[in-house]
């Protein structure tokens, strides 16, 4: 029998999150369920619920994918993107039996980035980024050993799928479906006119070099500033060897929550008017 099990990653600085994380906790306490919050193991986790938006289901992630545990989302945040319903959802009371029947496991591929020794974790994108400096800087990028590009600009972000509707769509990349397996390359602010945004697969080796000698840049993996960069460094981004697992009541339609959320196929007039 499985271990029962399951884990709470909430947004602790605001009220409401953590209001629906302890009605999240209640209702599994009262079903027999060991509850572990924000710092604790999930070693023998069926599941870990995040409560928040879609920054803090990316935190969890980094947590959930060291033992391999499926991710559940309730939203409290803006967007909601990732996670599966909002805050109101008469579903959270469902949560147990959902559990026990069995949920929709989606998987999805991640980002490793390694800078002078260390690996990083990321499931939207990582980005670097030159520092405080107002000039210009040349970035290189290498895929495979083949040298693809040097960019003067203000930086590169690769991304996966899942962050293919997040920066990276904001920089003017391309929306990338969950199923291809794919990660997607753009320049920021590039100071060309010819740059534009490529797509290369999951078995890609990207090596992206600050190649000024004196300009320092900055490593962020989903938006969170890990590292900085030493003049002339270079960042490595692999696929992780791990899958990230989000759990779902049903199979997540990916292309009804870009109308839904993002607008997508939506007119400007018919926006406005709504």
């Amino acid at each position: 029998m499985p271990s029962k099990i399951v884990g709470l990653y909430v947004d602790s600085e605001r009220d409401n999150a953590r209001a629906v994380g302890n009605t999240v906790a209640d209702v599994f306490r009262a079903r027999g369920y060991e509850v572990r919050s924000n710092g604790d193991s999930l070693a023998g986790a069926q599941l870990l619920v995040t409560i928040g938006g879609d920054g803090t289901l990316l935190r969890a992630a980094r947590k959930a994918i060291v033992d391999d545990v499926p991710i559940l989302g309730i939203n409290t945040g803006r967007l909601g993107f990732l996670t599966e319903f909002n805050a109101d959802d008469a579903r959270i009371a469902e949560l147990p039996d959902a559990l026990e029947r069995g949920l929709t496991i989606e998987e999805r591929v991640a980002l490793q980035v390694e800078y002078d020794g260390t690996i990083y974790f990321a499931l939207n994108d990582a980005v670097v980024r030159k520092g405080s400096a107002s000039r210009m800087v040349p970035f290189g990028l290498n895929l495979g050993g083949e040298q693809a590009a040097h960019i003067p600009a203000d930086g590169i972000c690769v991304c996966t799928p899942t962050g293919s509707t997040a920066y990276f769509l904001s920089a003017g990349g391309s929306i990338i479906s969950p199923k291809v397996e794919a990660f997607g390359i753009v320049p920021l602010l590039p100071h060309t006119l010819f740059s534009r945004p490529i797509i290369v697969p999951t078995t890609s080796r990207i090596e992206i070099s600050c190649d000024s000698e004196i300009v320092h840049a900055n490593l962020e993996c989903d938006g969170d500033t890990v590292a900085e960069l030493a003049p002339g460094a270079s960042v490595y981004v692999t696929r992780h060897p791990k899958l990230v697992r989000f759990a779902r009541f049903s199979s997540f339609r990916f292309f009804e929550r870009l109308e839904e959320k993002l607008r997508w196929g939506v007119s400007i007039k018919n926006s406005q008017g709504s």
